[in-house]
């Protein structure tokens, strides 16, 4: 669940400020991913864990109002469900802090439990708010029965060598790129996109705001312009673009025209507060895109 705050500045150390509006926004990278793929596109399962609170009716409703399947949600008994505690400026720019809670009890006996879902997808969506063992049992199980696997490397942390090498689609943001090669003496972004390649990640899909999307495999590079828009919430334009990537993916099984269509959604999302409240379905994004053409 997200906890945002609205604020006209951040705080410095040992300040306290008076806030604006708050709000309790269903949240959460790989929900948010999984409602995004669900809302425009079709037949997407989530798997994850929550705890026994409050927050987890709210959050399973919302993935299943949004037609995402909820049948292998793990729910821990003592344990919270995840939080991220949000502060928004009036520019839209967002500071985070996320607190994993039962996400990090989604462990390798559970995966087992649920592989033959693995197995029987066209593709596997993820990131990083699981633990990176339980991701990597992941990758093992959906690479060695051809199910496509796109990483969202958030929130950024090293990653083995084994993981990336099975990678289909990775998806960084530029500080992530960076903090995934933190332990390299690469400089240059060419430098880190080759590095990245060289172990075996297939495609990489750099993530970067108003600036647009750079697209890099070791047959050619691409650069897909941004949808000049008015921000009012940052959050969860990433995953967004993962969720619509994915869908798009699946449905045209063309990675350009997905690209393309993942930044027209994520666009979308930034002039819209929250999380999943500000993921569209089909019908309003090809609103907001004939809004924009007139």
């Amino acid at each position: 669940m997200d906890l945002v705050v609205e604020t006209d500045r951040y705080p410095r150390e040992g300040e306290t400020i008076i806030g604006g509006k708050f709000e309790q926004i269903p949240g959460g990278k790989g929900a948010n991913q999984a409602l995004a793929a669900a809302k425009l596109g079709n037949k997407v399962e989530f798997i994850g864990a929550c705890g026994d609170d409050s927050f987890a009716p709210r959050l399973k409703a919302s993935l299943e109002n949004g037609g995402a399947k909820i049948n292998n949600i793990f729910e821990i008994e003592g344990v919270s469900t995840g939080v991220a505690v949000i502060t928004v400026d009036p520019e839209g720019n967002n500071r985070i802090i996320v607190s994993p809670g039962a996400n990090h009890e989604l462990d390798l006996k559970k995966i087992e439990k649920i592989k033959d879902k693995i197995i029987e997808a066209e593709i596997i969506l993820l990131q990083l708010e699981i633990p990176v063992k339980t991701i990597k049992k992941i990758v093992e199980i959906a690479s060695a029965n051809n199910t496509k696997i796109i990483l969202d490397p958030a929130p950024a942390q090293k990653l083995s060598d084994h993981i990336l090498s099975k990678i289909d689609y990775l998806l960084p943001n530029e500080g992530e790129l960076d903090l995934l090669l933190a332990d390299t003496e690469a400089e240059s972004r060419s430098d880190k996109i080759n590095i990245l390649l060289n172990k075996g990640v297939k495609n990489i899909i750099v993530t970067e705001g108003e600036k647009g999307v750079n697209f890099y495999s070791k047959q050619q590079t691409l650069h897909f312009d941004s949808l000049k828009v008015e921000a009012v919430d940052t959050t969860a334009a990433g995953d967004v673009f993962a969720g619509a990537f994915a869908a798009s993916l699946i449905e045209k099984n063309n990675y350009k025209e997905a690209l393309d269509f993942a930044v027209k959604a994520a666009a979308y999302s930034v002039t819209k507060r929250g999380a999943q409240s500000s993921i569209p379905d089909k019908k309003e994004l090809n609103e907001f895109l004939a809004e924009r053409s007139t």
